[in-house]
C-alpha cells in the first residue's frame, strides 16, 4: 500500500469515539448546568431583594446565608455518594437494586436534614455570637435562619431524588425543578418580604386585589420564602419521579424499605468524604473573604465581585464533572473498564477546551461583567486584575473538577477527601496567606493577590494528585475493546 492510500484507522476512530463521548457527556451535562445556576439565582435574588429593605435586612440575609449554606453543602455532599452507586447498578441492568440503593439513601436524607434543621433552629443565636455582628443584624439573622431550618429536610430529600435522577441519565429533571423552585422563590419573596405595601407601590392598588393587607416580614419573609421553595421542589420532584417513564424501569420490588445497615454503611463511605471535600472547598473561600477584612471595603468588595463571577463560570466544568460520575458509573457498572477510562480522560480534554473558553471570557468579558456589579471605579480595577489571575487557574480548576468526578463515579472518594483537604489548606490557605502577609526581609505582602495566587498553588497540586490518582484506579485490568 502506497503511503498516499494508508489510513490511520485507529486515529480516526478514536476521534469519532471522542466525538460521541463528548456529545453524550454534555447532553446529561447542560440540564445540570442549568440546574446549577438556578440554584445560584435563588441565593441571588435573596441577596437583591433583601437589599431593597434597608441595609439590616441585606446583612442578616448575607450572613445567615454564610451559616446554613455550608451545612447544607455538606450534606448534598453526603447524599452526592447515591449517583455512583445507582450509575453503577443502572450500567449493570441491575434495576432491582436501584430502588433499594434510593430508599436507604432517603433514609440518610432524613437524619441529616432533620439534624441539621434542629441544629440550626436551636443553634443559631449561639453561632451567630461567635462574631462580632451587631446586635440587630444578629437579632434579624436568627430569626432569618429559624425560618430557613424548616425547608433543610425538604432539600435534603430533593437532593437525593435529583442524584437518583442523575444517575439514571434523566438530568432534564434537575433543570425543570430547580427552574420552579427559582420562580416559587421569586414570587414568595416578592410577597413575604415586601408585603402588601410593596406589593402595591410596585404593581398598583388594583393588580393585587386582598393583598394589600399582608405584613411586610424582610429578611424573615425571605427565609419563609426558602423554605417554601425547597418544599415546593421536593414535592414536584416526588410527583414527577412516581409519574414519569424514566423512572419506570427502577421500579421494582417493595414501595418501601426499612434501613438497612450495610447499603446505609456504603452510602456513608462514598459520601462522607465528599461531604468534607466539598465543606472544605466553600470554607475556604469563606476564610479567604474573612481574612481580607482587615485590608478595607475597596478590597474586600473586588475580591466578592471577582470571585462571584469565577464562581458563576465554574458552574460548567462543575456540570461536566457532575455528569462524568454518571457516565464512568454506567460504564463501571457494565464491566467496561477501559471505556470507563476512556470516558474519563477523553472527559479531561473537554474541560480543557471549556477552560480555554473561560479564560477568553474572563479576559475580554471581565471588564464589562464587573461593571454589572459595581460603578465604583477602585473595586472594578482591582476586580478586573484579580479575574486576569483567575484565567491562570482556570485550567487547574477545570482538571480537578473533572478528575474528581472521574473519581466519584468509581467510587473512589476517600483519596479524593485528603487531596482537597491537603491541597485547599495547607496548600492554597497557607501559601496564600504567606504571600499575603509577607516575611519581614524576604518579601514584601501581596495582599489579595497573595490570596488569589495561593488559590492557583492549591487547585494546580489538587489537579495533579488527582490525575495520579485517577491513572492508577483506572488502570486496564483486562484486555477489553473499548
Amino acid at each position: 500500500m502506497t503511503p498516499a492510500r494508508q489510513c490511520p484507522v485507529p486515529m480516526i476512530r478514536h476521534y469519532r469515539l471522542s466525538r460521541i463521548e463528548a456529545g453524550r457527556l454534555s447532553r446529561l451535562a447542560w440540564p445540570i448546568l442549568g440546574a446549577q445556576l438556578a440554584q445560584m439565582g435563588m441565593g441571588t435574588l435573596d441577596v437583591a431583594m433583601s437589599g431593597h429593605v434597608d441595609a439590616t435586612a441585606l446583612a442578616a440575609v448575607s450572613i445567615g446565608s454564610s451559616v446554613w449554606l455550608p451545612i447544607m453543602v455538606a450534606f448534598i455532599g453526603i447524599l452526592m455518594g447515591l449517583t455512583p452507586i445507582v450509575a453503577q447498578h443502572v450500567g449493570a441492568r441491575d434495576w432491582a437494586a436501584v430502588r433499594p440503593a434510593l430508599h436507604q439513601a432517603l433514609w440518610v436524607a432524613g437524619v441529616f436534614g432533620t439534624a441539621s434543621a434542629v441544629g440550626l433552629y436551636l443553634a443559631s443565636d449561639w453561632l451567630l455570637a461567635l462574631f462580632a455582628i451587631p446586635p440587630e443584624v444578629a437579632a434579624l439573622a436568627g430569626a432569618y435562619l429559624r425560618a430557613v431550618a424548616f425547608g433543610l429536610p425538604a432539600v435534603a430529600a430533593y437532593e437525593t431524588l435529583r442524584f437518583y435522577s442523575d444517575a439514571l441519565g434523566h438530568t432534564r429533571a434537575s433543570l425543570l425543578f430547580a427552574l420552579l423552585g427559582l420562580g416559587v422563590n421569586a414570587v414568595a419573596n416578592a410577597v413575604l418580604i415586601f408585603g402588601g405595601p410593596g406589593l402595591v407601590a410596585a404593581f398598583g392598588p388594583n393588580l393585587l386585589p386582598g393583598l394589600a393587607g399582608l405584613p411586610a416580614l424582610g429578611a424573615v419573609g425571605c427565609g419563609i420564602a426558602t423554605t417554601i421553595s425547597m418544599w415546593t421542589m421536593l414535592i414536584g420532584l416526588f410527583v414527577y419521579t412516581r409519574w414519569h417513564g424514566a423512572y419506570a424501569p427502577a421500579r421494582i420490588g417493595p414501595a418501601w424499605h426499612a434501613p438497612a445497615v450495610l447499603p446505609i454503611g456504603e452510602q456513608l463511605r462514598i459520601g462522607v468524604p465528599i461531604g468534607v471535600s466539598l465543606f472544605s472547598e466553600v470554607s475556604l473561600f469563606t476564610a479567604i473573604t474573612l481574612l481580607l477584612a482587615g485590608y478595607g471595603e475597596i478590597v474586600v468588595s473586588a475580591h466578592t465581585v471577582a470571585l462571584n463571577f469565577s464562581a458563576l463560570l465554574f458552574m460548567l466544568p462543575l456540570s461536566l464533572g457532575m455528569a462524568l460520575t454518571v457516565r464512568v458509573g454506567q460504564a463501571r457498572g457494565r464491566a467496561k473498564f477501559r471505556h470507563a477510562r476512556f470516558i474519563a480522560f477523553n472527559a479531561l480534554a473537554l474541560a480543557m477546551g471549556v477552560a480555554l473558553v473561560l479564560d477568553a471570557i474572563l479576559i475580554f468579558g471581565g471588564p464589562y461583567a464587573v461593571g454589572l456589579y459595581t460603578d465604583n471605579t477602585a473595586v472594578r480595577q482591582l476586580a478586573v486584575q484579580l479575574l486576569l489571575i483567575a484565567t491562570i487557574y482556570q485550567f487547574s480548576d477545570a482538571a480537578q473538577v473533572a478528575l474528581a468526578g472521574a473519581l466519584r463515579g468509581y467510587k473512589d472518594t476517600r483519596v479524593l477527601m485528603w487531596v482537597t483537604l491537603v491541597a485547599y489548606w495547607p496548600v492554597g490557605l497557607g501559601s496564600g496567606h504567606l504571600l499575603a502577609a509577607g516575611v519581614d526581609g524576604l518579601f514584601t505582602g501581596l495582599g489579595v493577590y497573595g490570596y488569589w495566587i495561593g488559590l492557583i498553588a492549591g487547585l494546580s497540586v489538587a489537579a495533579m494528585l488527582l490525575l495520579l490518582r485517577l491513572t492508577w484506579v483506572s488502570r486496564p485490568v483486562r484486555r477489553q475493546p473499548i
